[in-house]
């Protein structure tokens, strides 16, 4: 999905809104550039529809869907982050539920097998970046750039409550990647989730709600809470992190169908820092953050041939 093509610069005003501050002030290596346009184009596409829809199987779904959709986003930097960074973006959004290739619910990738109680596929998530600058504990420390993960996921589908709802328990082990001037592996996270949505709760309502814990092995935790002897000072001094939990985590999402082409979303997510392994590291400082998001999307387009599934 990344290009390998030799490097050429893009003047810095093409830099995109989602990368921190610092970035969009140096130079973009084009085909990175293209590469974590398309990446968080996909994913943020994904979420959004993820959260405007809750993603239950019901028979005679669109093999794909089109449109565009709007949201805003305020979270932490990080778990453990004292400050926020926000975004408000409005782009095209796409689903496809092919046989193998997927890009539907809250992830882009293959799926390698599917049975009624198990699903196992290999794909892409993405997180926000944070420039150091908007974040007091890390002034003068590098970027927290845009982050993408890929790996496996197992899927379980525990119960079916409903014809239109769905417990599951999600397990995926991915690798963390940061887009940094390249491409650079920041570690792995692990975070089993267990979830329940319900496409119709009620007068048109759709509701998802989850719990999961983030681990992350020592070194991607050292890229979030780790304090390089580099960078040490009288207030921040030298920390090396652990691997363990990053948070326990809850989440909340509603959405409602105005026509059979807009929805409206919002969800909020609370991140028990508390219970990460590296609160005593300088960089963690709030015990928990919530996150806060709405948004729409609007259906342009969709295929009169159904889903496989």
């Amino acid at each position: 999905m990344l290009f390998a093509a030799s490097p050429a610069t893009l003047p810095s005003t093409t830099c995109t809104a989602w990368l921190p501050a610092s970035r969009r002030t140096s130079q973009c290596t084009k085909p990175l550039f293209i590469a974590s346009l398309l990446l968080a184009s996909a994913t943020a596409s994904t979420f959004a529809a993820a959260q405007a829809e809750p993603n239950v199987e019901t028979p005679n779904r669109p093999l794909w869907e089109a449109g565009v959709a709007g949201i805003g986003i305020t979270s932490p930097a990080y778990p453990g982050a004292d400050k926020r960074v926000g975004r408000v973006v409005a782009l095209p959004w796409f689903i496809y539920r092919g046989p193998v290739f997927r890009a539907d619910g809250d992830t882009v990738g293959a799926r390698v097998l599917k049975t009624k109680t198990v699903e196992f596929d290999i794909g892409f998530a993405a997180a926000l970046g944070a420039s150091s600058d908007d974040v007091d504990v890390r002034r003068g420390m590098p970027d927290l750039g845009f982050q993408f993960e890929f790996g496996p996921r197992v899927r379980l589908n525990l119960a079916r409550p409903t014809p239109s709802s769905v417990v599951r328990l999600d397990i995926p082990l991915r690798g963390v990647f940061e887009l940094d001037d390249g491409i650079k592996h920041r570690g792995f996270a692990f975070e089993p989730r267990l979830s329940y949505d319900n496409r119709d709760f009620g007068g048109g309502w759709g509701v998802s709600t989850s719990a999961s814990v983030v681990v992350g092995d020592g070194k991607y935790n050292e890229f979030l809470y780790g304090v390089p002897t580099a960078f040490a000072n009288r207030a921040r001094p030298a920390y090396t992190a652990k691997s363990g939990i990053i948070t326990p985590r809850v989440q909340l999402a509603l959405s409602r169908a105005i026509t059979k082409d807009l929805r409206i979303f919002a969800f909020t997510r609370y991140d028990v820092a508390s219970a990460g392994a590296n609160k005593s590291s300088p960089l963690h400082v709030n015990d928990g953050g919530a996150s806060f998001g709405i948004g729409a999307t609007w259906t342009l387009g969709r295929s009169s041939q159904t889903a496989p599934d």
